[in-house]
């Protein structure tokens, strides 16, 4: 008989979406009994706590960002991600409590210096589809889509959106294995890679319907001045010309999905949680009924 518990997917958490977003709307005035800012925190906690009451994951595991300077990528490209200010001391202080919260909860959480959180979740994703598993993808980022496949979803959880496989292209502009190619194409402001100068959303969406990823494309470039987009010849010329600007942000898009990473299926089932450390740390920074009555709940239905 086949396991019951491998039907149920493993739900991957992007914490950075969650930390970010409760950084901006929770007020800077939210702090622990010494004056430190807690807002960040409160706001992750509660999204944490509210998905595990809402969907009662078997299995979950939370992604972190260590840097925005110490990835692989850097050292392919020293100017990637340059664009963005560090975080503030408060910000970077509340993200390792954050992972305190995870463990109280009894959730897996993983970081790495040189990895990103992106990696780590392809990582995830890509075991525990081997161990016959589908995967949720909790995040707001379009780079994660390029994980989706057939049975798994994209879950935008502060739109309250679900995506599959199929839903995809729709949403993002492109096939969730073309994605990576797709935005090295067109680049990525956000993360500072500058793509093929004069190709956009639009154009980089076209060629990808018609080549299956960018080495198909320059397999066959002259074939673009076949296909039906604006200004064909100019767009052929730029492709040619920024060739190796193309293939560098590729190895920038593609989320790594085999980084060295020592961890089991087993240990990504969630434990009930562990409410005497939970309140323990709830108290030193100043947290009250509410967060710990969740976690009163949730452990319940452990």
């Amino acid at each position: 008989m086949a396991d019951p518990l491998v039907s149920q997917p493993l739900y991957l958490i992007d914490a950075s979406v969650f930390v970010f977003r409760a950084w901006h709307s929770v007020p800077i005035e939210l702090v622990d009994p010494d004056g430190n800012a807690v807002n960040a925190l409160h706001g992750f906690s509660r999204f944490l706590g509210d998905l595990v009451e809402r969907v009662r994951p078997e299995h979950i595991a939370v992604a972190f960002d260590a840097s925005l300077v110490t990835s692989f990528r850097n050292k392919l490209y020293p100017a990637y991600k340059a664009n963005r200010e560090p975080a503030p001391v408060e910000l970077k202080r509340q993200f390792l409590q954050c992972q305190r919260v995870c463990a109280g909860l009894g959730i897996a959480s993983f970081v790495s210096s040189e990895y990103e959180a992106d990696d780590i979740i392809g990582t995830l994703a890509t075991r525990a589809r081997a161990a016959g598993r589908k995967v949720v993808l909790v995040t707001r980022d379009k780079d994660l889509s390029q994980l989706v496949r057939p049975g798994d979803e994209y879950w935008d959880y502060l739109g309250d959106e679900r995506f599959g496989y199929d839903d995809c292209a729709e949403r993002f502009g492109v096939r969730p294995e073309r994605m990576a190619c797709f935005l090295a194409l067109m680049g990525d402001a956000v993360d500072n890679i500058p793509g093929v100068p004069g190709v956009g959303r639009k154009t980089a969406s076209t060629l990808l319907q018609h080549f299956e990823s960018l080495s198909h494309l320059y397999d066959d470039l002259d074939r673009v001045l076949k296909i039906k987009l604006r200004n064909a010849g100019f767009v052929c010329g730029q492709l040619r010309d920024y060739r190796e600007a193309a293939f560098l942000a590729r190895q920038l898009t593609e989320i790594a999905c085999d980084m060295p990473l020592d961890v089991e299926m087993a240990q990504l089932r969630r434990r009930p949680p562990d409410l005497g450390d939970l309140n323990k740390f709830y108290d030193t920074v100043g947290f009250g009924r509410l967060l710990r009555n969740q976690a009163e709940r949730i452990a319940a239905l452990s």
